[in-house]
């Protein structure tokens, strides 16, 4: 078995990462990465030190660049490795990862994307064939030598576009795109991430952008990844970022405030301490968190907030994964991080914002006022939702039926902030 990976940033090694004869990893930073002092560190908890970080300072960055639940359980079975063995899913996915790092086999080199040649589109037939491997194979892992790897629970792939069409990044290459399918366990899952993404962004909150397709009758959302860049060019780079669990060293598995995740007031408490500009962070988080109580998205955990680094400083990534959970009585309707002492909007009054400002340190009567504005921005822009051109190949009434739940609760939220 492999004993170490090459962490590699934009062309140049930032460390190793190493795993013993009992399984535990170990991370240190290359001498040339920490001589140089405009290389910066890979995440809040992992500064830049001449010691190596031992497992438990190292495994919640790592582990947190990988699948989770039913997703892992499935690529464990389809590459033969322990869903618990972090290392080995690392050494068979992480070519192309959540931010800047690609992670390789020690003494080999990133492959470099070919100029001359550029990945085929996949044909509709191809694609029908990517949507129905996807749930047992996610990430199609161990296919055509791809090496992909996204956080979280839902079945998605990471791709290119070429002129416009869906393709499968060539080796090395970086995913600008990332294709989610309908989730089988649950119905319309698709027109409800579709119709909150779109509210959100009708209502000012900054999101990653995302479009909706259909092939073959079956729609999907195409999101374009707000953690590359592409120059004028046309070369796509790689941007860092690391989400809110990462950033304070908590291992994915915790990513509930209930189980010791972040809260509201440890997020709010990061993104002062973190972001170039935290007045502006600080204020999205904010709607954030007002807009997903608002929608019903009780699934807004650590790992659903990142941290978005560029030339200019750290900033609040977009937001992604919006989607009104309650829609679904087999999930949990109580907030992953609780509102106040609230998990739930019908336990909210008069008394839960004032509380919730002075839990995140934000005056009372700017927070009460922002939730009724939010929530009466929802009251007029969800109505027209449902026949948005953008949204046309999609349910019309599975659209009306999310939309007008929605509305209600925002009518709701309003009343409580009075």
């Amino acid at each position: 078995m492999r004993q170490a990976l090459s962490v590699w940033w934009d062309g140049a090694i930032v460390g190793t990462l190493q795993v013993n004869q009992h399984g535990e990893m170990r991370f240190a930073y290359a001498p040339q990465w920490l001589a140089d002092a405009s290389r910066p560190s890979i995440s809040c908890s992992l500064p830049k030190q001449e010691d190596a970080f031992p497992q438990r300072r190292c495994r919640p960055f790592f582990a947190g660049l990988l699948p989770e639940a039913s997703q892992r359980d499935a690529i464990a079975g389809a590459l033969g490795i322990s869903r618990a063995n972090d290392f080995a899913f690392l050494d068979a996915l992480g070519g192309d990862v959540a931010g800047a790092l690609t992670l390789w086999p020690e003494g080999d080199a990133p492959p470099m994307p070919d100029p001359t040649g550029t990945p085929r589109p996949l044909s509709d037939e191809a694609l029908v064939d990517l949507l129905e491997t996807l749930p047992t194979r996610p990430l199609l892992a161990g296919r055509e030598g791809l090496r992909l790897s996204l956080a979280g629970a839902q079945a998605k792939v990471p791709l290119v576009l070429i002129d416009g069409r869906v393709a499968l990044p060539a080796p090395g290459q970086p995913t600008t795109h990332i294709l989610k399918p309908a989730i089988t366990r649950f119905p319309h899952t698709t027109e409800n991430e579709a119709l909150v993404m779109t509210l959100a962004a009708a209502v000012g909150l900054p999101v990653a952008p995302v479009t909706v397709r259909a092939v073959a009758g079956r729609p999907y959302l195409l999101v374009t990844r707000y953690d590359r860049r592409v120059d004028a060019s046309g070369r796509t780079h790689r941007l860092h970022q690391e989400d809110f669990c990462q950033a304070p060293g908590v291992p994915p598995e915790r990513k509930y405030a209930a189980e010791g995740g972040p809260t509201f007031a440890a997020s709010f408490d990061l993104l002062r301490r973190a972001t170039t500009v935290p007045a502006i962070a600080v204020l999205a988080l904010l709607d954030a968190a007002i807009f997903n109580v608002i929608v019903g998205n009780a699934d807004a955990h650590g790992k659903n907030f990142s941290l978005l680094y560029q030339a200019g400083g750290a900033t609040l990534a977009p937001f992604y994964d919006l989607l009104s959970t309650v829609a679904y009585p087999d999930l949990s309707p109580r907030f992953a991080m609780k509102i106040a002492k609230h998990d739930m909007l019908d336990a909210m009054g008069p008394a839960t914002w004032p509380a919730f400002a002075a839990d995140v340190g934000l005056a009372a009567p700017f927070v009460r006022r922002r939730v009724r504005e939010l929530s009466d921005a929802v009251v007029a822009q969800v109505p027209s939702l449902p026949n948005s051109p953008s949204l046309s190949v999609l349910e019309t009434g599975a659209l009306e039926t999310c939309a007008a739940a929605i509305a209600s609760r925002a009518e709701r939220l309003a009343a409580s902030a009075t």
